[in-house]
C-alpha cells in the first residue's frame, strides 16, 4: 500500500541564506528581494511570488557596483 506524500504547490523561496540588505537598494544581496518582499513571502499568492521572481534577474544590476572596501575606507582616511 503506497502513501501519497502531501505536496506544497508553491514556488520556493528564491533565499540562499545570504540574508545582508544592501543600504543602497535596500534589497537582499542574497535573493534579491525587498525586506516587505521577504516578510510577505510566505502569505503572498502564487501570482504574486512568480512576478517576484521574474524581476529577480533585472535586480541584480543594482549590486554589480562595489560600494569601494578596503580602498575606499583607506581613501577616506587619508582625506
Amino acid at each position: 500500500m503506497s502513501k501519497k506524500v502531501w505536496q506544497r504547490d508553491e514556488i520556493e523561496s528564491p533565499c540562499i541564506n545570504i540574508c545582508v540588505v544592501h543600504p543602497e537598494s535596500r534589497l537582499c544581496t542574497g535573493c534579491l528581494r525587498s525586506i516587505d518582499e521577504i516578510g510577505r513571502w510566505s502569505t503572498m499568492t502564487s501570482d504574486e511570488r512568480r512576478a517576484i521572481m521574474e524581476e529577480l534577474p533585472e535586480r541584480a544590476s543594482a549590486h554589480t557596483k562595489r560600494r569601494g572596501g578596503r580602498a575606499a575606507k583607506l581613501a577616506r582616511r587619508r582625506d
